[in-house]
């Protein structure tokens, strides 16, 4: 997402390198604070394996960095050239990128892209850790959502099949290229991304020694602890990896110091002061011509030994004397850069603390505080407590230097971008965007009005619709309501079929009330209940609550007793079956004077029963 640039600080004169981010990605929000996070996330890093960031700013619509240079090359650069590298070339590179892991993990951040083209290999020999524009608080325990960010290459499976990053996701990327580094080849590769990213998500990542004999079963086991798929069972930091780390290399260090090599080499002694007892019948009457042989040598070599132990001695005052000189001046130097002028210290975190209480954490750590402090917004921390430190917290400065705290205001209240009617990944990106966090899980509702796949509601932390509200707070999460879609139709269903539908969409169906309906059977469903408050809106259901769905059932169609109504006039007749639900067939003409016309006889004959709505044939004396 930008352009490098070696530069020169015009005021320090120093080789500097210039981060320049590209021009057509300067009105992306989402790049340019991923950029800006870059240098927060290094600068609050003070440690010898991270590439310092010693200044961020804009110049028009162009933001930059401004970083240290280090000439050299990347890991990549050495995998390429020299294929594999030795356990020992390894174990060096590993202990310096943990060591500033270790640090930035110290101080809440997590990488989230560590992969060998962001460990560079200065000239002077320097190992250090760049390109931190995809960290994050580890604390947040960061979602990625639909579009992954890092490398696939070192994802962890967490990252691939949940977007969730950590401490630990970071320990698996360097799993991975400790694997790189002993094999010269990924454990994973494929023709697209996803394949490899499937191979992260479902496979155990092999032991090296698979690919190249020569690995120590210790490092097989140090690769297979760092690249488990559970997180749980990788080290929990780069601090709790590096110390196994450094505990293997010793012993490895151990093994080949006590290891019988192939030849030993030859020293000739001195002859014994006295001759063996004549008795001895052993060893001493096969060594005796051999000794006797060789004497002449001997004495050489022991007029050999004497005179440079003579040398030795007659150096040995003025190495005496060194040592004092030197002893003395480690003394001052320690106690110049210890206690004096030269002492140097970090400044300690008091993030969250009082200002009191920070004032006196700085104070005891050798810094004066300065009296005024200043204030930021911050997410993470509560109104009127401490957010940080100028210089930031981790650095390390010189004792007595003056630092100024930095107050929160909590964070910043945003505005609410519209959400309804988006697609769920459309709203993921529109959450982002705003610098706001994604909620999880997503929440699926049916609705019949709104489109399956849609958005229709967004909660805030508290659970509550933000529709009505047009502002909130940074960094807080928002959870989606998607619509799921109608409801399953279950109507002319068996309950058995009925329950089945249901249950695969996530609900629960139970027996509710019947009712008669002419049309479906006795005992299949009708439809289903949505229990309406008193206000008549109907109940929610949701996806996955296993809510409980009342079913209607069919009593099958409502016999009604057809009036016995033979004898009396059309007037009363018709009042009579018209109440009880009938449909009539008639001559229309009786309407005109219907108390001058007798209903003869009725067909289906009063005084039966027959279902409701049944067609009445009407028959009237004289017609």
């Amino acid at each position: 997402m930008a352009t490098v640039y070696l530069a020169t600080d015009l005021r320090l004169e120093r080789k500097v390198a210039l981060k320049v981010m590209h021009g057509h990605l300067s009105d992306d929000v989402k790049f340019r604070d991923r950029f800006i996070q870059e240098a927060r996330s290094a600068a609050r890093l003070a440690h010898p394996n991270v590439v310092n960031v010693f200044d961020q700013g804009q110049d028009s619509d162009m933001a930059y960095l401004v970083m240290e240079y280090l000439p050299g090359i990347t890991l990549r650069d050495l995998l390429q050239e020299h294929g594999r590298l030795t356990t020992d070339q390894t174990l060096d590179i590993l202990e310096a990128v943990l060591a500033g892991l270790s640090a930035a993990h110290k101080a809440g951040i997590v990488h989230r892209d560590l992969k060998p083209e962001n460990v560079l290999l200065a000239d002077d020999g320097r190992i250090k850790i760049g390109d931190f524009g995809l960290a994050r608080a580890a604390s947040a325990n960061t979602a990625t959502g639909a579009a992954l960010l890092g490398t696939i290459a070192y994802l962890s499976p967490e990252l691939v099949t949940r977007g969730i990053a950590d401490t630990r996701s970071d320990i698996y990327a360097v799993g991975i290229m400790t694997y790189e580094m002993l094999t010269g080849k990924q454990p994973f590769v494929g023709e697209q991304p996803m394949q490899i990213a499937y191979q992260h998500a479902n496979d155990t990542v092999p032991a090296p020694s698979t690919e190249n004999p020569r690995v120590p079963a210790e490092l097989d086991e140090l690769v297979l602890w760092a690249t488990a798929r559970e997180p749980d069972e990788r080290p929990r930091d780069a601090r709790a990896l590096l110390s196994e780390v450094l505990a293997v290399r010793t012993k490895l260090d151990a093994d080949a110091y006590n290891a019988p090599t192939v030849a030993q080499r030859t020293m000739v002694m001195p002859p014994a002061a006295a001759a063996p007892p004549r008795g001895d019948t052993s060893e001493t009457q096969i060594l005796e011509p051999a000794r006797r042989k060789a004497t002449p040598a001997m004495s050489s070599a022991v007029d050999d030994l004497a005179t440079r132990s003579r040398k030795r001695r007659g150096r040995g005052w003025w190495v005496a004397a060194l040592i004092i000189v030197l002893v003395a001046a480690a003394g001052g130097t320690g106690w110049y850069f210890g206690l004096g002028p030269g002492a140097h210290t970090t400044i300690p975190n008091v993030a969250g603390n009082t200002v009191s209480a920070a004032r006196a954490a700085l104070t005891q750590a050798g810094l004066v505080p300065a009296a005024a402090t200043t204030s930021r917004n911050d997410p993470d921390v509560a109104a009127n407590a401490v957010s940080g430190t100028s210089p930031a917290v981790g650095s390390n400065v010189a004792k007595g230097a003056k630092i100024t705290i930095i107050l929160s205001t909590g964070p910043a209240l945003l505005k609410i971008p519209t959400l309804t009617g988006l697609t769920e990944a459309e709203g993921k990106v529109a959450i982002r965007n705003a610098h706001f966090l994604v909620g999880s899980p997503t929440i699926r509702q049916f609705d019949p009005k709104v489109s399956k796949g849609l958005v229709l509601d967004y909660l805030g932390n508290d659970g509550k619709s933000l529709l009505t509200q047009s502002s909130y707070s940074e960094k807080r999460p928002i959870t989606l309501i998607v619509s799921a879609g109608p409801l399953p139709v279950v109507s002319g269903l068996t309950v058995s079929a009925a329950e089945t539908l249901l249950k695969q969409a996530g609900l629960r169906a139970i027996q509710g009330s019947e009712a008669y309906d002419p049309t479906i059977p006795a005992g299949d469903v009708v439809s289903v209940d949505p229990q309406t408050n008193a206000a008549g809106v109907s109940r929610v259901f949701r996806v996955g609550d296993s809510q409980e769905v009342r079913l209607i059932t069919s009593r099958g169609p409502e016999m009604i007793l057809v009036p016995s109504v033979a004898g009396k006039t059309w007037a009363v007749a018709k009042a009579a079956l018209t109440a009880a639900g009938f449909t009539l067939n008639y001559n229309h003409a009786a309407d005109i004077a219907p108390s001058s016309f007798t209903v003869q006889s009725l067909n289906p004959a009063g005084g039966t029963s027959q279902p409701k709505g049944t067609t009445i044939k009407v028959k009237f004396d004289g017609f």
